[in-house]
């Protein structure tokens, strides 16, 4: 337990920069103090005490606004981030290197018994009031946006954002845990394909509309008029197959949206 108290000291280095000597850490950084009271009852739980360990839970949370119940399984250098708000259920399980921030709640749905929290993995952020309710897995190295709400399984090494949850791939890009203004807006991206979209539409209505016939003096000869006929047919068809290519585009970017909801 020395050595898993150590590593919550020490990560707190790491993470904030705000953090400028051991004394201030110690005695100001309420996430450090309850994740100690945590250890404490979480111990005295595994030993089957009554009261006691719910009691040393509802102390920490008075003192730090952070409520963990002695139940929960938290591995080493966690940082509960300012941490008002904090709430973890008691079947949840936090993987090592987990940064939380606050208004973070990892909690169940309903009133199922056995497992009923998440279960997050290695070295995930949980941006500020996001909410990961139910059994789920939440896989290593994953960045969940600040007000999210996710009510599904999510892989490793991915981002989540929006209500629902929404899964963003960023394959080959190592993300910093603190880059929270870099997260991918994907409702924007699909309004603006479907904005993008209905403007193709109107573009391709206004083409269908007859054009003014032309007046007989102005008739050309039946070679030019084939010329003319035929350039027509040519930029129409590059136009059309524009069109469906930006549509395509459209379509996958909707199409991705609707993944990540799990629509």
């Amino acid at each position: 337990m020395l050595h898993t108290l150590k590593a919550d000291f020490s990560i707190i280095f790491d993470r904030d920069p705000a953090a400028r000597n051991w004394l201030e850490v110690l005695f100001c950084y309420p996430g450090l103090q309850a994740l100690v009271l945590h250890r404490l009852a979480h111990w005295l739980y595994l030993l089957g005490l009554p009261l006691i360990p719910r009691l040393i839970s509802h102390i920490a949370r008075f003192l730090t606004g952070i409520e963990i119940h002695p139940g929960a399984t938290i591995g080493k250098s966690v940082f509960i981030d300012h941490g008002m708000g904090v709430v973890i259920g008691e079947t949840a399980i936090i993987g090592d290197f987990a940064l939380i921030y606050q208004g973070v709640t990892l909690g169940g749905t309903g009133k199922e018994s056995g497992k009923r929290h998440p279960t997050v993995g290695e070295n995930v952020v949980v941006g500020a009031g996001a909410k990961v309710l139910g059994n789920l897995l939440i896989g290593n190295n994953v960045r969940i946006g600040a007000g999210s709400v996710v009510l599904r399984d999510v892989p490793s090494d991915c981002t989540v954002v929006g209500i629902p949850g929404r899964i963003v791939y960023r394959s080959g890009v190592r993300v910093n845990p603190l880059e929270h203004g870099s997260l991918p807006d994907s409702e924007a991206v699909v309004i603006r394909s479907l904005l993008d979209r209905i403007e193709s539409l109107e573009q391709q209505v206004k083409s269908l509309i007859p054009q003014e016939s032309l007046s007989l003096t102005s008739v050309p000869n039946s070679h030019s008029a084939f010329q003319t006929s035929n350039k027509t047919s040519n930029v129409a068809l590059a136009e059309k197959t524009e069109v469906a290519a930006a549509c395509q585009l459209k379509d996958k970017a909707i199409q991705e949206f609707f993944d990540g909801t799990g629509i």
